[in-house]
């Protein structure tokens, strides 16, 4: 089921009312012309209801009518603190200069009727305040589904592990190479035996759990391939917007096994087991430094090595992994390119 953006509609709709009001109050309302005067105030009550005078340029004479005073104004606005001699308040208005009532007063309290510029405003900020909360409450549970950081450190130690992994594979086959032009002897020192000496020596530097740390390394960078494919939503906060319901259950229940995976890994010490292996493998990177050191250590204790090799030309367990691809991945992840034995990786 795919996400319908329906407060995103909500949203461009108050968007589109809004202006439709702005647009209405730019192009002006019917309401005539008005301009302010003064107002004399005859007589004034406590509500603000007052009679007024004005002299009506229209018509030429001084005219009277009942009007709607501001009961807050100053008092030496009012009588009989305003300064006239005859005790008459102060007042301002609007009178209409245009029309057929022209020269009357402009009744503002009359003016309580809405327009449709007003309706559209009010509907416009309810649906945009709308859009805007509704959205945001929806999005707040695949935004908190976001484990960014844990998916930085499944793709660190996927990556460890393989490294570790394929760099013990290009040991091996360094070593089954050589070994098919020479034989170890006890005069290994130039030509095709002193390849396979150096290749033996750099198996013997790793350590006798190099082996089983690859196979550790296949197993896990299997495993976290399929859960990182299936995770990949919840990398980010605009990959868990965009990502379907079920792509967003997939991604759950892969970041709880990441999580059991991360912390079992980290428990047993596996990162740096794995960089341990792959610093120690890399050994062979300065050719004539580890030749030298090869033929001294073949020198010294033969056996080992021939013990060693044997051990590399029986066919190694197959290791089958925990977790098979996921039936729903759609993303192939990059593989590092197998580099020959003795060649130096940039950017480890």
């Amino acid at each position: 089921m795919r996400h319908v953006p329906f407060f995103r509609w909500v949203l461009t709709l108050g968007f589109v009312l809004f202006a439709c009001s702005v647009g209405l109050y730019a192009a002006g309302s019917d309401l005539p012309e008005a301009r302010q005067i003064d107002l004399t105030v005859l007589d004034e009550k406590p509500d603000g209801s007052c009679r007024v005078r004005w002299i009506d340029p229209y018509q030429k004479r001084a005219r009277e009518a009942s009007y709607q005073c501001d009961p807050g104004r100053s008092a030496l606005l009012k009588a009989p603190q305003y300064s006239d001699s005859r005790g008459y308040g102060w007042e301002s208005g609007f009178m209409l200069t245009e029309g057929p009532d022209r020269g009357n007063l402009e009744d503002l309290t009359a003016e309580s009727d809405l327009g449709y510029a007003d309706v559209f405003l009010l509907l416009g900020v309810l649906l945009v305040a709308l859009g805007l909360i509704g959205g945001n409450l929806r999005a707040l549970p695949r935004v908190l589904g976001v484990e960014a950081r844990l998916i930085r450190r499944a793709t660190r130690l996927s990556e460890a592990a393989e490294w570790a992994a394929e760099d013990y594979e290009q040991a091996v086959v360094a070593v089954r190479e050589a070994g098919r032009h020479g034989v170890l002897s006890q005069a290994s020192d130039a030509g095709p035996d002193a390849r396979l000496v150096t290749a033996l020596w750099l198996l013997r530097e790793a350590g006798p759990r190099a082996r089983e740390t690859a196979a550790l390394g296949r197993k896990l960078t299997s495993q976290l391939h399929g859960l990182l494919d299936d995770a990949a939503p919840a990398a980010g906060v605009r990959s868990m917007l965009h990502a379907g319901p079920r792509a967003r259950g997939h991604a759950a229940q892969a970041v709880a096994e990441l999580r059991l995976l991360l912390t079992d890994a980290e428990l047993n010490g596996l990162p740096e087991r794995f960089a341990q292996t792959s610093v120690d493998l890399l050994r062979g990177q300065d050719g004539d430094l580890a030749a030298l050191a090869a033929a001294t250590d073949f020198a010294q204790d033969p056996s080992p090595y021939r013990q060693l090799l044997v051990q590399l030309t029986l066919p190694e367990p197959a290791v089958v992994p925990a977790r098979t691809t996921c039936p729903h991945r759609g993303r192939r992840r990059r593989r590092r390119p197998r580099l020959p034995f003795g060649t130096s990786r940039r950017g480890r």
